[in-house]
């Protein structure tokens, strides 16, 4: 078992890490930008080292920064969590060539699945269903054009090494390509150093379901049901829930194959996460694979009852999986509403400063996974989000009632939250039927 765990992460997963590592009695090593001198991660590690200022670059996506606090602590293995370093191929490089286990997957298999073109041929080779599109990536804007005509508007122009929304495009006709095409190579090179982009069939109105799986590395790979995530803003998700109110138990276990063939073909090992886009006709493609414990996780820990986290580190430090796939059984609903430090009057701007008086509501199934307290500031240079809402329930209908009483007891002041935007939506009948899409949030609330 690992002895010392750094914690190359900061906020909710590092407080959510430095607790799976309580139950196993490992010891926990956070770091810390001087903006996060009074973060809750670093008051509850056994050890917390400084690693520079408050700009990211300058702190958590500093390679040699992080190594060194593993290094004087004498921690002999990294958890990424999500964000910052997490599916840095590069890093799980450097971290097994310093002697530290990586809690993560293989580089290699961070590497293909980083790279969208090279996950989508290796998706395809393996069964697995992919949106029609290129073979690879799209050079020359006459390519796409082909290409677009082919397999007919509209299309999606993606960033090859994306995430997060960012280089994705969509053209209805001709013009809006060679537009799109254009811009979209040039945000890809501007957020990823890499403008390399490839082209699929557009398919609108589709539900974003998502498979999490976990593999250890004797071969065992299962899947743990699904998450729906449809409920976005801009490629952000707001509310996840598991399970899926459109997924029925034969579509779950076609979902479920599908996801541990992705894992297999690239040899996975430890947590990870098939995203897939669900269509009303109950056809599902390929989206992508995050190589990373995912922000929405505990919805999944909720309906399973298996710690997700804690397998993490199970995995890294060579057991087995305790449980095959016929173990393994979805109880109750789970929701999952993201508490985001933004103000929904004023087009989700963020709302940094210091909090006043705050207060999360426990009790009748409700579980608070947070970094923040009454007096903590939060910082302009990070993510936004302070907490996660997530309430466990025996049916979908009293997981939202749940959630919707946990929103009403929330305190949070001195800063703007998301708290009542996720109200509104949860109030809606739409919401409540289970009848939404990507484009839900933005066609009927922004």
């Amino acid at each position: 078992m690992i002895r010392r765990l750094l914690i190359a992460n900061r906020g909710e997963i590092a407080v959510r890490v430095i607790r799976a590592c309580r139950k196993l009695g490992i010891e926990a090593v956070s770091v810390y930008s001087q903006a996060d001198a009074d973060s809750l991660h670093v008051r509850l590690a056994d050890h917390a080292v400084c690693i520079g200022p408050p700009p990211a670059r300058d702190s958590y996506l500093k390679m040699v920064n992080v190594l060194s606090a593993a290094q004087i602590t004498g921690a002999d293995a990294i958890h990424p969590g999500y964000g910052f370093l997490a599916e840095n191929e590069h890093f799980a490089e450097v971290c097994g060539e310093c002697g530290f286990a990586f809690v993560g997957p293989p580089a290699q298999a961070i590497g293909r699945m980083g790279d969208k073109a090279v996950a989508r041929d290796t998706m395809k080779a393996a069964g697995v269903p992919v949106v029609p599109g290129s073979d690879g990536t799209v050079e020359e804007f006459g390519e796409a054009l082909h290409l677009a005509d082919d397999i007919g508007y509209p299309v999606i122009v993606k960033a090859s090494a994306g995430g997060g929304g960012k280089g994705m495009r969509v053209a209805r006709n001709h013009e809006e390509l060679e537009k799109c095409f254009g811009t979209a190579r040039a945000e890809a090179q501007a957020a990823f150093g890499d403008g390399s982009v490839y082209v699929e069939k557009f398919v609108g109105r589709a539900r974003h379901v998502e498979v999490q799986i976990l593999a250890d590395a004797h071969g065992n790979v299962v899947h743990l049901g699904e998450r729906d995530c449809s409920m976005q803003r801009r490629h952000q998700k707001l509310i996840e829930e598991s399970p899926s109110p459109a997924v029925d138990a034969s579509l779950r276990e076609k979902m479920g194959a599908a996801a541990v063939r992705a894992a297999e073909a690239v040899g996975y090992e430890n947590a990870g996460t098939v995203e897939f886009l669900l269509n009303e006709d109950g056809s599902f493609y390929f989206m992508e694979m995050n190589t990373r414990i995912q922000v929405e996780h505990p919805v999944t820990e909720l309906v399973t009852g298996i710690d997700l986290v804690e397998q993490q580190l199970r995995i890294t430090s060579g057991e087995p999986l305790p449980f095959s796939q016929q173990d393994i059984q979805l109880t109750g609903h789970a929701i999952e509403c993201r508490l985001n430090a933004e103000d929904p009057e004023k087009n989700f701007a963020p709302s940094p400063g210091t909090i006043g008086m705050c207060f999360f509501p426990l009790g009748n199934g409700a579980r608070i996974d947070t970094h923040v307290y009454s007096g903590y500031t939060v910082s302009p240079y990070y993510d936004s989000m302070i907490a996660k809402l997530i309430v466990h329930r025996p049916s979908r209908d009293a997981a939202i009632q749940a959630m919707l009483h946990v929103l009403d007891e929330c305190v949070v002041e001195g800063i703007a939250t998301t708290g009542s935007f996720h109200t509104r939506l949860l109030h809606d009948d739409r919401v409540r039927k289970g009848t939404v899409h990507t484009k839900f949030v933005e066609e009927s609330f922004l």
